[in-house]
């Protein structure tokens, strides 16, 4: 069956051709993929469905490359206390790493499939799950095998903080994440990760850690440089990283180095927003070649948010972006960061993920913050939300 999308206010292709919002443009899907994509007055004759957009714009579905939907619990009492005026710091994960050992698969999977609904909500057809709130071997491959069950883009994040039974011997965790817990965590991830970082994990830990992964086949990505630099992008260089993510507080020469190995900077505003810390100036980015992301960071202790249109706000507001390089880098960024060439782009062979906004164009999700644009959400053609 052959689904013709019509009267599109304005469409976004993100496939390099011609203006970037392109005017009188439709698009036929079928199977789940789509199979043709130019002006309207050229659409196939004889098409089994009709979408019409009624004038409003459609871009593709968003691709949330960065997110912690496997927990238990809140942390709501640590914002309100870091809105009283207490620094962030790392170590408030260790209080989520409780919630979650206590909670059942039962309650793990249903809050996941709720902020999956959210996502769906706003817009989000692609996402990772990272583990990293079970810091053991038994809650790690829990976490990693309920994520699964979402996604297929799962990251095993064993090395999010040294638990508190490791504190002493630090080191012995690091054994434990490269040995016993990899080879468990393994049939369950795509992806390995680190947080390297001031009270998290050190330059020689994460490379030890990510060398292990990469050697057992998992791709690799990184937390670095959220709170302090301390050499975490010379790993992610060292060991061919897919993305960099958080970037908070980065150089000239990181963002040089960043560009020269082709890594992906996912840049994670609802953070910054949440921890009132300042923001990364994007333009410093693109001016240095480096491609960058948007994603939401979904977790329970610094950015408890599934909202995708709050991030291109505050990357436009906060990061100096414009409106299209927000929306390229909410999705085909997105995509990039997650080494995947089927989505993020509305052209002839692609996934059919896309959305429909309720406005005539996509300035409205920075234009009117707060207030919800997304009309429907289709993932390989099928309506996720009406």
């Amino acid at each position: 069956m052959i689904t013709l999308v019509r009267n599109i206010g304005e469409l976004i292709t993100n496939d390099g051709s011609g203006p970037y919002r392109k005017s009188g443009f439709a698009f036929t899907f079928s199977s789940g993929l789509i199979n043709w994509v130019g002006p309207e007055t050229d659409a196939p004759d004889h098409c089994d469905h009709v979408i019409d957009a009624a004038g409003c714009a459609v871009l593709p579905g968003f691709v949330d490359s960065h997110s912690h939907l496997i927990f238990a619990g809140d942390r709501s009492a640590e914002f309100a206390a870091r809105m009283n005026g207490e620094t962030y710091a790392a170590g408030g994960i260790r209080s989520t790493v409780a919630a979650t050992r206590a909670a059942t698969d039962t309650e793990l999977r249903s809050n996941c499939a709720s902020l999956v609904d959210e996502f769906h909500a706003s817009g989000i057809t692609t996402f990772e799950i990272k583990s990293g709130y079970g810091l053991d071997v038994e809650n790690e491959v829990r976490s990693l095998r309920i994520a699964q069950e979402f996604t297929p883009e799962t990251t095993f994040l064993g090395a999010h903080v040294i638990p508190r039974e490791f504190a002493e011997d630090p080191d012995a965790y690091v054994d434990l994440i490269c040995g016993e817990m990899l080879t468990a965590a393994l049939p369950y991830s795509r992806w390995i990760d680190v947080f390297c970082d001031k009270g998290a994990f050190n330059p020689d830990q994460a490379r030890r850690i990510l060398r292990a992964g990469a050697d057992a086949g998992l791709l690799v990505k990184l937390h670095a440089n959220q709170i302090e630099s301390i050499g975490g992008i010379d790993v992610a260089c060292e060991l061919s990283a897919i993305s960099v993510d958080h970037l908070t507080h980065t150089s000239d020469s990181e963002l040089n180095n960043l560009a020269g190995a082709g890594i992906v900077a996912t840049l994670l505003p609802g953070v910054e927003f949440s921890t009132r810390s300042d923001y990364p100036d994007a333009r410093r980015f693109f001016d240095a070649g480096v491609e960058v992301a948007l994603a939401t960071d979904c977790n329970p202790g610094s950015s408890f948010t599934t909202s995708m249109q709050l991030m291109i706000a505050l990357a436009v507001r906060e990061m100096h972006m414009n409106v299209d390089q927000a929306i390229r880098a909410a999705t085909l960024g997105g995509a990039h960061a997650l080494a995947r060439t089927d989505i993020g782009v509305i052209s002839p062979g692609m996934k059919a993920d896309f959305i429909v906004l309720s406005a005539p164009s996509i300035d409205f999700l920075a234009y009117r913050p707060g207030v919800p644009q997304i009309a429907h959400t289709y993932l390989a053609g099928k309506a996720l939300t009406t």
